[in-house]
């Protein structure tokens, strides 16, 4: 039996360059977090004493005898290309709901790829789990997905990630001091809108509207290293990045007409007159979790205004997908 734990994560700038579709042409960057919401996954080989050959339990249950029969495109693409024959139980629990915006399906399919590693009795490496967890998302299942949810999932951490017109991907942990890192920690906060939304369709809209939008894609991708230089550097006020949220945040809903609505933009404007610097919606956009950034002082003040929403706290993941136990 493997169970593995992969977190989920935050992108706070430079969403939308690390599409192929952007950053094989002009390079992308992004700077992000992952945190201590989890995909957990339970696998095993399954015994051969049941009508079925593979059980795979999510938001729904599957028993299947054949890889062609999975409808879970990630546990039947995954399985298919790492060519298991034998059959496999794959149980699904997760912090936090899908289609939200905090990069769950690249978590599960990192998470599954460790997973299917470890059963066989052997370790993968970051980049590797990197590069595979890509390669089945964008050409195998063809999502409509970047390539910075895996990056966060398999290394953890706050990271600057570039992304290179070659293909290449870099990860760079954001080093500072730990009592700065804190004291950014503290200024984040968490709201679920309760708005589920299918990101493929609307990053979909977003990639085809890439040389359109190029302009305002580059304007977001230069501020990451604004940010960058707001959280290494003492000298700066660390107040100055809930500001800059709040000028990405009007560059991202250029990018596509699907990326807000009337209820988000409502939630927005009352956590800012509550007190609230700046935030944005996480993912694609159209719903899922808002992150916003407050001074702690004024932090119960924007959960009163926000009583209607749940608030979700969270901290920093340094870890990574881990495998939490490990018996194959």
């Amino acid at each position: 039996m493997i169970i593995s734990r992969t977190p989920h994560r935050i992108s706070f700038f430079g969403g939308g360059t690390d599409y192929p579709s952007y950053y094989l042409k002009y390079g992308g960057k992004v700077l992000g977090v992952a945190v201590d919401k989890y995909c957990y996954l339970n696998v095993r080989k399954l015994p051969p004493f049941f009508p079925h050959k593979h059980r795979i339990v999510y938001s729904a249950q599957e028993n299947v005898n054949s890889l062609d029969e999975i409808k879970h495109p990630s546990v039947r693409e995954i399985l298919k290309y790492l060519n298991i024959k034998y059959g496999v139980s794959i149980h699904h629990d997760g912090d936090i709901p899908a289609k939200s915006g905090m990069g769950s399906s690249s978590a599960f399919t990192v998470g599954l790829l460790k997973s299917m590693v470890a059963l066989e009795g052997k370790i993968i490496s970051n980049e590797q789990l990197l590069k595979d967890a890509i390669y089945v998302e964008q050409e195998l299942i063809k999502e409509n997905v970047g390539s910075q949810d895996q990056a966060f999932a398999a290394y953890g951490g706050l990271n600057l990630i570039e992304f290179s017109s070659s293909g290449a991907i870099e990860v760079n942990p954001v080093i500072t001091d730990t009592g700065r890192i804190k004291l950014f920690e503290q200024r984040l906060m968490l709201f679920y809108t309760g708005i589920s939304r299918v990101a493929s369709e609307i990053a979909g809209e977003q990639i085809r509207n890439t040389d359109k939008n190029s302009e305002n894609l580059h304007k977001m991708k230069k501020l990451v290293d604004e940010s960058f230089d707001i959280l290494v550097s003492s000298k700066r006020n660390i107040d100055e990045f809930g500001e800059m949220l709040n000028h990405t945040w009007s560059l991202k809903k250029t990018l596509s007409s699907r990326i807000s609505n009337e209820d988000t933009d409502k939630l927005y404007e009352m956590a800012l007159k509550a007190g609230a610097m700046g935030g944005k919606l996480l993912g694609a956009g159209g719903g899922g979790f808002m992150l916003l950034y407050v001074q702690p002082e004024k932090q119960n003040e924007v959960k009163n205004e926000l009583s209607g929403y749940l608030h979700v706290p969270f901290k920093f993941d340094f870890g990574g997908s881990k495998i939490l136990v490990y018996q194959p």
